[in-house]
């Protein structure tokens, strides 16, 4: 690899921010924005962050990157799952195929459990191989907020490539002003999985605001995958997702909400659904049965005194995923549980001038515990899924230091120093070990405007990752294979098996990043009521420890010779897989998000690209880098006639930063169309259309890492009624 990367990334910026300018300068203007939203004059005031800071602020005002996907923008994806809207995310992606059993989310570069996922606010622990991660229907979220970068100042382990936070909806998202009951209806159908999806959400409150519900249930049901390249992904699916949720408010500055949400994906498909993967010899056709449950109880108290803005939030998680081999009896179960507290306080001072202070700090405490089941062995315990638990300890604190009075120095500079405290320890049935550490994770994001149009930020932060119990405990068969050094008997050859062992030395992946960044936000750019903001950052990450899995085998099991070792079973034979620290690297990468929007037309998208080598070989980093992507979506408003017609195209390069010409993946352009047809006013007033072609050139392309082509072309109809009274 060059060692001038970084300036390679640098050039890409300096493009793409200009032509994006260019593009988005002769765009039309007017006075609101297209979507009937609020008016793109307090846009960066709209799309709030929770997540980036454990407090309410403009998302583009914070010092890093943090995108937030609204309601409305989810609805014109259209979307099937929530993999669908990650390509309006610069740096996050889904490398695992287009099944939904398999949904894996990467951020810059890293994934696994360096991704941390949250739902309304509790952790979502579940990790494995192949099963996937996100249980969630898309039908269910209001918002999502994907901070990239590590985050351990504030969340600890895992928030090492960053998090993902999807918020459910509330009842007061479905109801207006005045109205005490509400109902939506949804029905919808795509073409290339055969897929139907029906839903409904019912809402309802106090006259006095002191309660409110909200419930909701959706079905979907989906078949086989028809792909870019005229093949076909074998799937079959079955969803149903729920969800209640209460809040009561005993007075005017307590909140109480409880909530519960369920997941459960019946699905006939391999044993391993992702990438290319089809039933066979070595990978069986299993009915799977994912089942993801989540309880909460929240509250927040907000007297009457800045030094008090309280959370107390208290949550159960449970991921389970069970696998009946079709044709055996052999059932195969995998479950992860999560029990978690955390309080968290914000105290804010008035520092004069214009000055002011925020103070956020807290602690918390969660176990994640995991069983794992198999019908199978002799002992019912299931190879590479241990019985084990980690316990997880925290304490953090974080400075919000806003200065608008600096004398000689003009504008407003805000300054956020965070550190964190872990101590986690792990623990498995049957071992003689435990994984024990602690950590203190250090933050610093410095944000200065100069002009209230122009943005210059910066943060330097350092994260970690626990070794997860699968890796530190890893135990029984990975996998069997034939032994070919000695001839096959009456029933074929002798197979043996490779064991994994445990691992008491593993350390935890750490990373130490820095960021430099700009944006710009011009309203009235060329009318009066239009705002483009652009935003920007490059980034560099030293990340050390990295696990991975070590495998070997005995050349005994492929030759026979008295030179090799024997072919046998486990480490008496050294066939074993052990997870162990491989190596170091150094990651870095470019991102920019932009919106324009004006009465009638909006363009928002963003470009990012990622470079990566392993620096003790020199090699690229296999499994983490991308091609260079440019996302695009236009529309344009048609009238007052509620009708909006958009088109998304995404543009990646060749991917060439392999270490093997087998991995290089050609570049490729996909393009969308979408109508949505919403009036305001009229007898369809409650209604809303949504009529899609996704891939309309039917492109054959694979993403990297997935290891299969992408779905073709795909038509979609959704619609929707919704009403309040």
């Amino acid at each position: 690899m060059s060692p001038s990367y970084p300036l390679r990334h640098l050039g890409h910026a300096a493009t793409s921010g200009l032509a994006l300018v260019a593009m988005l300068s002769c765009a039309p203007a007017s006075a609101e924005n297209a979507e009937s939203e609020a008016d793109p004059g307090t846009k960066p005031q709209g799309l709030i962050t929770v997540t980036a800071t454990r407090n309410p602020v403009a998302a583009y005002d914070f010092p890093g990157q943090v995108s937030v996907i609204e309601r409305k923008e989810i609805e014109d994806f259209n979307a099937s799952s929530l993999q669908d809207i990650f390509v309006a995310i610069p740096g996050a992606t889904f490398d695992s195929g287009p099944r939904r059993t398999g949904d894996t989310p990467n951020i810059r570069g890293l994934g696994g459990n360096a991704v941390l996922i949250f739902q309304d606010g509790a952790r979502q622990s579940f990790a494995s191989g192949h099963d996937g991660r996100f249980f969630i229907d898309p039908e269910l979220v209001q918002t999502v907020e994907v901070v990239r970068g590590p985050n351990s100042a504030l969340y600890g382990s895992g928030a090492l490539g960053g998090v993902i936070s999807t918020r459910t909806v509330t009842a007061r998202d479905l109801l207006g002003d005045g109205e005490r009951f509400g109902v939506k209806l949804v029905s919808g159908y795509q073409s290339v999985n055969d897929e139907f999806r029906a839903g409904g959400t019912v809402a309802g409150q106090s006259s006095d605001g002191t309660w409110d519900t909200v419930g909701h249930l959706t079905w979907r049901t989906s078949g086989d995958i028809e792909l870019g390249n005229a093949a076909t992904l074998p799937a079959d699916d079955e969803i149903t997702s729920s969800l209640f949720k209460l809040t009561a408010r005993p007075s005017d500055t307590l909140e109480i909400t409880a909530s519960y949400t369920r997941f459960q994906l019946d699905a006939t498909d391999p044993q391993n659904p992702q990438g290319n993967n089809i039933a066979g010899p070595d990978n069986d056709l299993v009915f799977r049965d994912i089942t993801s449950d989540t309880a909460q109880i929240r509250l927040n108290w907000n007297p009457a005194t800045d030094a008090i803005d309280l959370n107390l939030v208290g949550y159960y998680s449970r991921n389970g995923v069970e696998e009946d081999t079709v044709g055996t009896p052999r059932v195969a179960d995998r479950e992860v549980e999560t029990l978690g507290f955390l309080i968290d306080n914000r105290s804010r001072f008035d520092l004069g001038s214009a000055n002011g202070l925020t103070l956020t700090y807290g602690g918390e405490y969660y176990r994640d515990e995991q069983t794992g089941l198999d019908s199978a062995t002799a002992d019912g315990t299931r190879g590479g899924v241990p019985d084990a638990k980690t316990d997880f300890v925290g304490l953090f604190v974080q400075a919000e230091l806003t200065l608008s009075d600096m004398g000689a120095i003009p504008g407003e500079l805000s300054v956020i120093p965070g550190i964190r405290w872990d101590s986690f320890r792990s623990s498995a049935a049957g071992e003689t070990f435990e994984i024990d550490d602690d950590e203190f994770s250090p933050k610093i994001g410095l944000a200065w405007k100069p002009v209230p149009q122009l943005l210059l930020f910066g943060n330097y932060a350092l994260g970690f990752r626990a070794p997860s119990f699968n890796e530190a405990f890893a135990d029984g068969a990975h996998f069997v294979i034939p032994d070919l050094s000695t001839p096959p008997g009456p029933r074929g050859p002798r197979f043996v098996s490779n064991l994994f062992i445990g691992n008491g030395a593993l350390q935890p992946e750490e990373s130490e990043t820095f960021e430099l960044g700009a944006g710009v936000d011009l309203p009235g750019l060329i009318a009066a009521g239009d705002r483009l903001t652009i935003k920007g950052s490059y980034y560099e990450s030293d990340v050390e420890n990295l696990i991975g899995l070590d495998v070997n085998i005995p050349a005994g099991c492929f030759v026979t010779s008295p030179f090799v070792p024997p072919c046998g079973s486990g480490p008496e034979f050294g066939n074993t897989s052990q997870n162990v620290n491989i190596r170091n690297a150094r990651i870095s990468g470019v991102e920019i998000e932009f919106d324009y929007r004006s009465d009638w037309f909006y363009a928002r998208g963003n470009f990012s690209a990622i470079d990566g080598m392993d620096t003790g070989t020199g090699e690229f980093l296999e499994g983490v880098l991308q091609p260079d992507i440019l996302f695009v979506d236009l529309g344009s408003r048609i009238g007052d006639t509620g009708l909006r017609l958009g088109a998304r195209f995404t543009l990646a390069t060749e991917f060439d930063e392999v270490n093997t010409p087998q991995e290089i993946r050609d570049d490729y352009l996909r393009g969308d169309l979408y109508l949505v047809f919403q009036p305001d006013t009229g007898p369809l007033r409650d209604f809303r259309l949504d009529l899609g072609v996704d891939n309309v050139g039917d492109a054959a392309f694979e993403v990297v890492n997935a290891g299969v082509f992408q779905p073709g072309r795909n038509f979609k109809a959704a619609l929707s009624w919704s009403k309040g009274f």
